[in-house]
Protein backbone atom coordinates (compact mmCIF):
# COMPACT_ATOMS: atom_id res chain seq x y z
CA UNK A 1 0.00 0.00 0.00
CA UNK A 2 0.97 3.58 -0.99
CA UNK A 3 1.25 5.90 2.03
CA UNK A 4 0.20 9.13 0.87
CA UNK A 5 -0.11 13.44 1.53
CA UNK A 6 -1.34 15.69 -0.38
CA UNK A 7 0.85 17.81 -2.92
CA UNK A 8 1.33 21.40 -2.29
CA UNK A 9 -0.62 23.56 -5.34
CA UNK A 10 2.26 24.45 -7.89
CA UNK A 11 3.06 28.11 -8.69
CA UNK A 12 1.28 30.18 -10.98
CA UNK A 13 2.30 29.81 -14.70
CA UNK A 14 5.62 32.10 -15.63
CA UNK A 15 4.82 35.62 -17.12
CA UNK A 16 6.59 34.08 -20.30
CA UNK A 17 3.76 31.59 -20.93
CA UNK A 18 6.24 28.88 -21.78
CA UNK A 19 5.60 24.86 -21.35
CA UNK A 20 6.43 21.70 -21.05
CA UNK A 21 4.77 20.01 -23.92
CA UNK A 22 4.67 18.44 -21.03
CA UNK A 23 7.92 11.67 -17.69
CA UNK A 24 9.47 -11.99 -15.36
CA UNK A 25 7.85 -14.55 -13.48
CA UNK A 26 5.40 -13.76 -11.12
CA UNK A 27 5.75 -15.88 -7.37
CA UNK A 28 2.87 -17.25 -5.87
CA UNK A 29 1.66 -15.75 -2.31
CA UNK A 30 -1.42 -16.89 -0.34
CA UNK A 31 -4.22 -14.89 -0.69
CA UNK A 32 -4.56 -12.12 1.89
CA UNK A 33 -7.80 -11.95 4.60
CA UNK A 34 -9.91 -9.15 2.65
CA UNK A 35 -11.30 -8.52 6.53
CA UNK A 36 -7.54 -6.90 7.19
CA UNK A 37 -5.84 -6.02 4.06
CA UNK A 38 -7.22 -2.47 3.06
CA UNK A 39 -8.58 -1.36 -0.56
CA UNK A 40 -5.99 -0.64 -2.92
CA UNK A 41 -7.69 1.02 -5.07
CA UNK A 42 -8.85 3.28 -2.13
CA UNK A 43 -5.16 3.74 -1.50
CA UNK A 44 -4.71 4.66 -4.52
CA UNK A 45 -7.13 7.46 -4.80
CA UNK A 46 -6.10 9.11 -1.14
CA UNK A 47 -3.08 10.17 -3.69
CA UNK A 48 0.52 9.71 -3.43
CA UNK A 49 3.54 11.18 -1.34
CA UNK A 50 5.36 13.92 -3.35
CA UNK A 51 8.65 15.13 -2.28
CA UNK A 52 9.16 18.77 -2.33
CA UNK A 53 12.25 21.15 -3.63
CA UNK A 54 12.56 19.80 -7.85
CA UNK A 55 10.39 21.37 -10.46
CA UNK A 56 9.67 20.18 -13.63
CA UNK A 57 7.44 21.83 -16.00
CA UNK A 58 3.99 20.37 -17.90
CA UNK A 59 2.96 19.34 -21.01
CA UNK A 60 0.29 21.06 -22.54
CA UNK A 61 -0.32 22.66 -25.52
CA UNK A 62 -2.11 25.76 -24.22
CA UNK A 63 1.37 27.15 -22.07
CA UNK A 64 3.98 26.25 -19.65
CA UNK A 65 3.40 26.00 -15.92
CA UNK A 66 6.21 25.07 -13.75
CA UNK A 67 4.85 22.21 -11.22
CA UNK A 68 6.63 20.08 -8.70
CA UNK A 69 7.66 16.77 -9.39
CA UNK A 70 7.54 13.53 -6.94
CA UNK A 71 11.08 12.29 -6.33
CA UNK A 72 12.34 9.61 -4.69
CA UNK A 73 12.91 10.08 -0.61
CA UNK A 74 16.37 9.33 -1.01
CA UNK A 75 17.03 11.73 -4.18
CA UNK A 76 20.22 10.62 -6.20
CA UNK A 77 21.84 12.81 -8.73
CA UNK A 78 21.98 11.43 -11.89
CA UNK A 79 24.40 9.30 -13.31
CA UNK A 80 26.86 10.18 -15.94
CA UNK A 81 27.86 6.79 -16.22
CA UNK A 82 24.55 5.18 -17.35
CA UNK A 83 26.03 1.57 -17.81
CA UNK A 84 26.66 1.53 -14.21
CA UNK A 85 23.60 2.61 -13.22
CA UNK A 86 22.30 -0.37 -15.54
CA UNK A 87 25.24 -3.14 -14.03
CA UNK A 88 23.94 -2.47 -10.37
CA UNK A 89 20.46 -3.52 -11.24
CA UNK A 90 21.19 -6.70 -13.37
CA UNK A 91 17.67 -7.63 -13.82
CA UNK A 92 17.27 -4.65 -15.70
CA UNK A 93 18.97 -6.10 -18.80
CA UNK A 94 16.76 -8.74 -20.11
CA UNK A 95 15.45 -9.41 -23.73
CA UNK A 96 15.51 -6.62 -26.02
CA UNK A 97 12.83 -4.26 -25.91
CA UNK A 98 11.28 -2.96 -29.05
CA UNK A 99 12.47 -0.58 -31.54
CA UNK A 100 10.95 2.29 -32.98
CA UNK A 101 8.49 1.60 -36.34
CA UNK A 102 7.77 3.62 -39.07
CA UNK A 103 4.02 3.39 -39.70
CA UNK A 104 3.80 4.99 -43.38
CA UNK A 105 0.24 5.80 -43.22
CA UNK A 106 1.16 8.34 -40.26
CA UNK A 107 2.22 11.66 -40.42
CA UNK A 108 6.04 12.14 -39.10
CA UNK A 109 4.12 13.85 -36.29
CA UNK A 110 1.34 11.91 -34.35
CA UNK A 111 -1.36 12.96 -32.53
CA UNK A 112 -3.58 10.79 -32.58
CA UNK A 113 -4.51 7.16 -33.90
CA UNK A 114 -7.30 5.88 -36.77
CA UNK A 115 -10.63 7.17 -36.10
CA UNK A 116 -12.61 4.52 -36.83
CA UNK A 117 -11.90 2.00 -33.61
CA UNK A 118 -12.59 2.01 -30.14
CA UNK A 119 -8.58 2.30 -29.26
CA UNK A 120 -6.83 5.17 -27.16
CA UNK A 121 -3.80 5.66 -26.18
CA UNK A 122 -3.01 6.53 -22.66
CA UNK A 123 0.74 8.09 -22.59
CA UNK A 124 2.59 9.23 -19.41
CA UNK A 125 5.73 11.09 -19.13
CA UNK A 126 8.00 9.46 -16.95
CA UNK A 127 9.37 11.18 -13.96
CA UNK A 128 8.47 11.13 -10.22
CA UNK A 129 8.90 8.91 -7.39
CA UNK A 130 8.77 5.14 -8.51
CA UNK A 131 6.13 4.12 -6.07
CA UNK A 132 4.26 6.57 -7.92
CA UNK A 133 4.94 4.82 -11.00
CA UNK A 134 4.48 1.13 -10.01
CA UNK A 135 1.23 2.17 -8.25
CA UNK A 136 -0.34 3.65 -11.43
CA UNK A 137 1.20 0.90 -13.81
CA UNK A 138 -0.37 -1.81 -11.57
CA UNK A 139 -3.60 0.31 -11.01
CA UNK A 140 -3.94 0.16 -15.38
CA UNK A 141 -2.82 -3.79 -15.64
CA UNK A 142 -5.46 -4.82 -12.90
CA UNK A 143 -8.00 -3.26 -15.50
CA UNK A 144 -6.20 -5.35 -18.61
CA UNK A 145 -4.98 -1.50 -19.68
CA UNK A 146 -2.14 -1.02 -21.80
CA UNK A 147 0.24 2.37 -21.46
CA UNK A 148 3.12 4.10 -23.16
CA UNK A 149 5.72 5.62 -21.21
CA UNK A 150 7.93 8.43 -22.18
CA UNK A 151 10.63 8.51 -20.18
CA UNK A 152 13.23 11.22 -19.13
CA UNK A 153 16.99 9.52 -19.30
CA UNK A 154 17.72 11.52 -15.49
CA UNK A 155 15.59 9.29 -13.97
CA UNK A 156 16.26 6.08 -15.83
CA UNK A 157 19.74 7.04 -13.93
CA UNK A 158 18.19 7.10 -10.78
CA UNK A 159 16.13 4.58 -11.11
CA UNK A 160 17.26 2.07 -14.14
CA UNK A 161 14.93 -1.06 -12.56
CA UNK A 162 11.99 0.97 -13.40
CA UNK A 163 12.87 0.16 -17.57
CA UNK A 164 12.10 -3.50 -17.11
CA UNK A 165 9.24 -2.93 -15.00
CA UNK A 166 7.26 -1.28 -17.45
CA UNK A 167 8.39 -4.05 -20.32
CA UNK A 168 7.64 -6.50 -18.63
CA UNK A 169 4.42 -5.02 -17.74
CA UNK A 170 3.34 -4.92 -21.77
CA UNK A 171 3.82 -1.13 -21.69
CA UNK A 172 5.59 1.32 -24.57
CA UNK A 173 8.71 2.97 -23.13
CA UNK A 174 10.03 5.58 -24.91
CA UNK A 175 12.63 8.75 -24.96
CA UNK A 176 11.38 12.42 -23.46
CA UNK A 177 14.78 13.78 -23.57
CA UNK A 178 18.03 13.29 -20.82
CA UNK A 179 16.96 16.30 -18.95
CA UNK A 180 13.72 17.54 -19.91
CA UNK A 181 14.51 20.66 -21.07
CA UNK A 182 12.77 23.13 -23.68
CA UNK A 183 14.36 21.16 -26.59
CA UNK A 184 12.96 23.40 -28.97
CA UNK A 185 15.20 26.53 -27.75
CA UNK A 186 18.26 24.51 -28.07
CA UNK A 187 21.26 24.61 -31.02
CA UNK A 188 20.91 21.32 -33.32
CA UNK A 189 23.97 20.12 -31.47
CA UNK A 190 22.56 20.48 -27.89
CA UNK A 191 19.05 19.06 -29.00
CA UNK A 192 20.98 15.69 -30.19
CA UNK A 193 22.81 15.18 -27.37
CA UNK A 194 19.73 15.54 -25.22
CA UNK A 195 17.85 12.91 -27.18
CA UNK A 196 20.73 10.83 -27.88
CA UNK A 197 21.58 10.59 -23.97
CA UNK A 198 18.03 9.64 -23.07
CA UNK A 199 18.44 6.86 -26.47
CA UNK A 200 21.84 6.32 -24.83
CA UNK A 201 19.94 4.88 -21.17
CA UNK A 202 17.18 3.07 -22.77
CA UNK A 203 19.30 0.95 -25.37
CA UNK A 204 21.37 0.10 -22.13
CA UNK A 205 18.98 -0.88 -19.74
CA UNK A 206 16.47 -2.63 -22.63
CA UNK A 207 18.58 -3.37 -25.76
CA UNK A 208 16.51 -0.66 -27.85
CA UNK A 209 16.17 3.19 -27.60
CA UNK A 210 12.71 2.70 -27.35
CA UNK A 211 9.56 3.13 -29.26
CA UNK A 212 9.07 6.57 -29.03
CA UNK A 213 10.27 10.20 -28.76
CA UNK A 214 8.12 12.80 -27.05
CA UNK A 215 9.90 16.48 -26.57
CA UNK A 216 10.30 17.87 -23.69
CA UNK A 217 8.21 21.13 -22.22
CA UNK A 218 6.52 21.17 -25.83
CA UNK A 219 3.97 19.19 -27.53
CA UNK A 220 5.25 19.36 -31.01
CA UNK A 221 8.74 19.25 -32.03
CA UNK A 222 10.28 22.42 -34.23
CA UNK A 223 11.65 20.87 -37.58
CA UNK A 224 15.41 21.12 -36.29
CA UNK A 225 14.69 18.74 -33.30
CA UNK A 226 11.74 16.11 -35.48
CA UNK A 227 15.19 16.26 -38.01
CA UNK A 228 17.74 14.87 -34.91
CA UNK A 229 14.95 12.56 -34.02
CA UNK A 230 14.94 11.11 -37.28
CA UNK A 231 18.58 10.65 -36.73
CA UNK A 232 19.28 8.98 -33.89
CA UNK A 233 16.36 6.74 -35.04
CA UNK A 234 13.12 7.94 -34.12
CA UNK A 235 10.53 8.12 -37.27
CA UNK A 236 8.14 9.99 -35.52
CA UNK A 237 7.23 12.61 -33.11
CA UNK A 238 4.24 11.34 -30.48
CA UNK A 239 2.28 13.89 -29.64
CA UNK A 240 -1.59 13.92 -28.48
CA UNK A 241 -4.49 15.61 -28.72
CA UNK A 242 -6.24 15.04 -25.21
CA UNK A 243 -4.02 17.05 -22.22
CA UNK A 244 -5.07 15.85 -18.82
CA UNK A 245 -3.97 19.37 -17.51
CA UNK A 246 -2.82 16.69 -14.46
CA UNK A 247 0.21 18.50 -13.83
CA UNK A 248 -1.55 21.78 -12.81
CA UNK A 249 -3.35 19.52 -9.53
CA UNK A 250 -6.97 20.17 -9.84
CA UNK A 251 -8.17 17.35 -8.57
CA UNK A 252 -8.82 13.80 -9.26
CA UNK A 253 -12.35 14.90 -10.72
CA UNK A 254 -11.09 17.44 -13.02
CA UNK A 255 -8.58 15.55 -14.29
CA UNK A 256 -11.68 12.67 -15.20
CA UNK A 257 -13.55 15.40 -16.12
CA UNK A 258 -10.34 17.26 -18.89
CA UNK A 259 -9.66 13.41 -20.15
CA UNK A 260 -13.02 11.79 -20.66
CA UNK A 261 -15.14 14.90 -22.16
CA UNK A 262 -11.74 14.96 -25.07
CA UNK A 263 -11.27 11.34 -25.38
CA UNK A 264 -12.70 9.72 -28.48
CA UNK A 265 -11.77 6.84 -30.78
CA UNK A 266 -8.17 6.83 -31.09
CA UNK A 267 -6.93 9.30 -29.17
CA UNK A 268 -3.59 10.04 -27.58
CA UNK A 269 -3.94 11.43 -23.78
CA UNK A 270 -1.05 13.03 -22.05
CA UNK A 271 -1.00 12.25 -18.28
CA UNK A 272 1.95 12.21 -15.77
CA UNK A 273 3.59 10.20 -13.46
CA UNK A 274 4.28 12.22 -10.07
CA UNK A 275 0.97 13.49 -9.43
CA UNK A 276 -1.16 12.58 -6.31
CA UNK A 277 -4.48 13.76 -9.00
CA UNK A 278 -3.28 11.23 -11.36
CA UNK A 279 -2.66 8.73 -9.14
CA UNK A 280 -6.81 9.25 -7.92
CA UNK A 281 -8.57 9.70 -11.30
CA UNK A 282 -7.08 6.79 -12.72
CA UNK A 283 -9.47 4.15 -11.79
CA UNK A 284 -12.42 6.41 -12.68
CA UNK A 285 -10.81 7.07 -16.14
CA UNK A 286 -10.31 3.80 -16.65
CA UNK A 287 -13.92 3.15 -15.68
CA UNK A 288 -15.56 5.31 -17.90
CA UNK A 289 -13.78 4.64 -21.24
CA UNK A 290 -14.83 0.58 -20.60
CA UNK A 291 -18.21 2.33 -20.09
CA UNK A 292 -17.85 4.07 -23.50
CA UNK A 293 -16.36 0.71 -25.03
CA UNK A 294 -12.91 2.32 -25.02
CA UNK A 295 -10.23 -0.42 -24.69
CA UNK A 296 -6.89 1.47 -23.17
CA UNK A 297 -3.77 0.07 -25.39
CA UNK A 298 -0.21 1.02 -26.36
CA UNK A 299 0.83 3.57 -28.89
CA UNK A 300 1.93 0.78 -30.76
CA UNK A 301 -0.93 -1.05 -31.00
CA UNK A 302 -3.42 1.90 -31.24
CA UNK A 303 -1.88 2.55 -34.81
CA UNK A 304 -1.43 -1.31 -35.49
Amino acid sequence: MVRVITPARPPQPSPDGSSDGNPAGSVARAAPDPRTVPDRRAALRSGVALAAGTLATGCSATGAVAHPVAVSRTSVAPSTNPSAAASANPSAKAAAAPAPRRFPQQPAEITHGPRDRPRVALTFHGQGDPAVAKALLGEAEKAGARVTVLAVGSWLDEHPDIARRILDGGHDLGNHTLRHLDINAMSEADAEAEIRGCADRLRRLTGSIGTWFRPSRTPSASARVAGVARRVGYPHILSYDVDSLDYTSPGAPAVTRQVIGGVRDGSVVSLHFGYADTVAALPAVLEELGRRGLRAVTTTELLS
